[in-house]
């Protein structure tokens, strides 16, 4: 073993360290890595920068565009909120349109995404329906598995084989030549999931029966231990904030916080309402308290506070 080969073995080492760790973005880490590279004189200048040429590169590059415009514009988050409408209180029904969902979301972006964005959906839905979330969380994995068989841009492994076969003269694939094969794989998934979900987890979750009451937002807190993560904030008339969308404000960029959800007054109780990119704040009628998830290094939250009258 030479002492080249040993340098790149740390380096991937320690790339997988940080990675794992989260303690330097991941974006930070790869440029790191490639530094070093070209520092140690394992590569070349134009062999370190050779990838960002390639077609495939840019296409993974372009997909989490897509896939985070799914996002902020509401509609991976309504397909959810469509999913639970149509299967209304049936197990067998949910289970199915669920797995179907989030592949066909997973075709055309990130996998990873789309779990992360019907988890919260899933555990909803189970703890209404009265049912274990294992039941669903099994499924929802296994369809965001299969998703990377539906597409040609599902999955970078797709892309990386396509590039290989055109850079050497020989037809690559078509957008949908895995589909045949990710279509048969997915329709054996669901019924293997339909013949096996109550061994999954048969019983009841401890404190939680059947038609057991939604959770308040200060249990859900509480729960996923969100404490020190999030601040409810009132905006009052002649607030910067009125008249401008969340794309506008940028406040992920700006402040490192995200709005999940927004407080109105609705028939004399308070209900939360999903936001968009394009969700607009409005200053008309009364004000509302708008839900903001911040990192945990920042202060603890206020107390929280109801919307008041203008």
């Amino acid at each position: 073993m030479n002492s080249e080969l040993v340098w790149v073995l740390c380096l991937l080492l320690g790339a997988i360290y940080l990675f794992v760790s989260n303690r330097v973005r991941m974006d930070v880490t790869a440029l790191l890595v490639l530094i070093l590279f070209v520092l140690s004189g394992t590569l070349t200048l134009n062999e370190a920068l050779a990838g960002f040429s390639d077609p495939s590169v840019i296409l993974i590059a372009a997909l989490f565009v897509v896939g985070e415009g799914l996002v902020r514009t509401g509609i991976a988050y309504q397909v959810g909120d469509a999913l639970v409408k149509v299967a209304g209180n049936s197990e067998t029904r949910l289970l199915v349109l669920l797995m179907v969902a989030v592949a066909g979301l997973g075709a055309v972006m990130s996998s990873t995404g789309v779990v992360a964005i019907f988890i919260p959906v899933v555990l909803s839905v189970s703890n209404r329906m009265g049912i274990p979330a294992g039941r669903l969380m099994m499924p929802l994995g296994f369809a965001g598995l299969i998703s990377g068989m539906m597409t040609l841009v599902a999955t970078p492994p797709n892309m990386v084989v396509n590039s290989e076969l055109v850079r050497h003269a020989i037809p690559g694939f078509s957008f949908f030549s895995f589909s045949p094969m990710g279509l048969i794989i997915l329709v054996l998934g669901i019924g293997y999931m339909l013949l096996i979900r109550r061994t999954l987890a048969s019983d009841t979750p401890p404190g939680r029966s059947k038609g057991s009451r939604r959770s308040t937002l200060r249990e859900l807190i509480r729960d996923y231990r969100l404490t020190g993560r999030a601040r409810r904030l009132a905006i009052r008339p002649g607030s910067p904030l009125i008249g401008h969308t969340l794309d506008e404000l940028q406040l992920r960029a700006r402040y490192g916080a995200n709005v999940i959800g927004v407080e109105r007054w609705r028939k004399f109780r308070r209900v939360m309402v999903s936001v968009s990119g394009i969700s607009e704040f409005q200053g008309a009628g009364t004000s509302c308290s708008s839900t903001w998830r911040i990192p945990r290094w920042i202060s603890a939250p206020s107390a929280a506070r109801p919307c008041s009258s203008p």
